[in-house]
């Protein structure tokens, strides 16, 4: 190569390297985190340990308390409500109708969305889906698949969910109501390909960002899924939907990422929370997405997922009858709080059923890791002033968004230990644990 030669080829080199920087700073790139949570129940036994008898009222926060700092970890948090908020009488299968006070638990977990279109919508009738409707606006919970009547349904469906610059189009169906007519006026969307194609139309007129669909469909206690299921998901991304997120067989059942189309399916995430208590029904998945959108200097964008992984959580009943709905990847080995040996068999055996299960059908998706996520701990304070204690300041102190949090830990065990010394030797008594995401 001559020199005049060499000189171009390195002129040329520069240039490249300066349109590629140029190009990357032109775009804006922008992530999303979601977490979707299969089946909410409340059976009768879980309706009862909620219960003071003292107070007469509800109270199923404990319940939730172990899966908050995973759900609060996410943008964007959905659950499938899989009961009726109807008033009393409370009453578990096969007509559910729940306590306010689950709801309540519900978005103390961190739960953003419900979708409320399932084989029990209409248990308690009209009222009950007029009332359940009520009380969720009422908390200020996300939720769609049921609706008063067509004119709200009109109005509100698709579903239009925006969180960090990013727009989303939410459907949710059923594949029936149990036999129970759905009673006029209220409207419970079911499987109907020629209804959801015009309610597809609907969500792309959105311009949103991606489109997701909850679906209730497949035949409940069956780990794998059918045929239908698998046709109703084709259909789903030939009408553009990104994600198709699959309840009520009450076990788990395969999740594929088909990254070459940008597409991702979950036949089933089994149950979230309930009294089922056969072999493969005590408990399920959270599936943890990341979307990525990245916006070019016309303003033109596109929409990726960027990452898929799943988390176990198995559903436990204490010695006192408490339910804890336990992330495993935290209590698997975890001896204090899981005590009995029958509930560490238990425990063992959902954890190998459904890592067989899931790795070995699974697509592209694999058991979250945590190793992007460390825990804190949240002093709980409502003002920003500074912290001098010398034991909170050796574990380091910051001030997030969402208050003042303490330390950096890489494990769970190691952040209540820290914990612990927090509340023995300082004046804050009041922590909770918090995972939060590494920067």
């Amino acid at each position: 190569m001559t020199r005049n030669n060499r000189k171009r080829s390195s002129v040329t080199g520069i240039v490249l390297v300066l349109l590629i920087t140029v190009t990357v700073h032109a775009q804006d790139t922008t992530r999303l985190s979601l977490i979707f949570a299969g089946d909410i129940m409340q059976h009768d036994a879980q309706i009862a340990e909620g219960y003071d008898p003292v107070t007469k009222t509800y109270d199923y926060t404990s319940c939730f308390s172990e899966i908050k700092p995973l759900l609060e970890t996410a943008d964007i948090a959905i659950g499938n409500l899989e009961l009726n908020l109807a008033g009393p009488p409370y009453k578990g299968y096969p007509q559910f109708s729940s306590p306010d006070a689950l709801a309540t638990a519900v978005k103390y977990a961190g739960f953003d969305v419900v979708v409320n279109s399932n084989n029990h919508s209409v248990d308690r009738g009209r009222k009950g889906v007029e009332r359940t409707i009520r009380i969720l606006d009422s908390m200020k919970i996300i939720h769609t698949g049921t609706f008063r009547d067509t004119t709200a349904r009109s109005q509100t469906y698709p579903l239009v969910i925006e969180k960090n610059g990013f727009r989303l189009s939410l459907l949710n169906y059923t594949y029936g109501t149990n036999g129970i007519p759905i009673p006029k006026p209220v409207v419970v969307n079911l499987i109907d390909t020629v209804q959801m194609k015009s309610d597809f139309a609907k969500a792309r007129n959105q311009h949103t960002d991606a489109i997701i669909v909850f679906l209730h469909w497949g035949i409940e206690n069956q780990n794998l899924h059918n045929k239908m299921q698998t046709q109703l998901a084709e259909f789903c991304f030939r009408q553009g939907a990104k994600l198709v997120i699959g309840s009520h067989p009450h076990v788990l059942q395969p999740m594929e990422w088909h990254k070459e189309k940008d597409q991702l399916v979950v036949y089933s995430l089994g149950n979230f929370v309930s009294n089922m208590l056969n072999r493969y029904q005590y408990g399920g998945a959270a599936v943890l997405i990341d979307l990525e959108k990245v916006k070019d200097k016309n303003e033109q964008s596109k929409t990726t997922i960027k990452n898929a992984s799943y988390e176990l959580e198995w559903v436990y009943r204490d010695g006192k009858g408490k339910y804890h709905i336990l992330p495993l990847i935290d209590f698997e080995n975890d001896t204090t709080k899981v005590a009995e040996s029958k509930a560490r068999e238990l425990q063992k055996q959902f954890a190998n059923d459904a890592r067989g299960l899931l790795g070995k059908h699974n697509v592209n998706i694999n058991e979250h890791t945590r190793a992007d996520f460390v825990y804190r701990l949240s002093l709980m304070v409502t003002d920003n002033k500074e912290v001098n204690d010398p034991v909170i300041q050796f574990y380091g102190v910051y001030k997030t968004q969402q208050g003042i949090v303490v330390g950096e830990f890489y494990d769970r065990e190691t952040a209540l230990i820290a914990k612990k010394e927090i509340v023995t030797k300082t004046v804050y008594k009041d922590l909770e644990l918090v995972l939060v995401r590494k920067k």
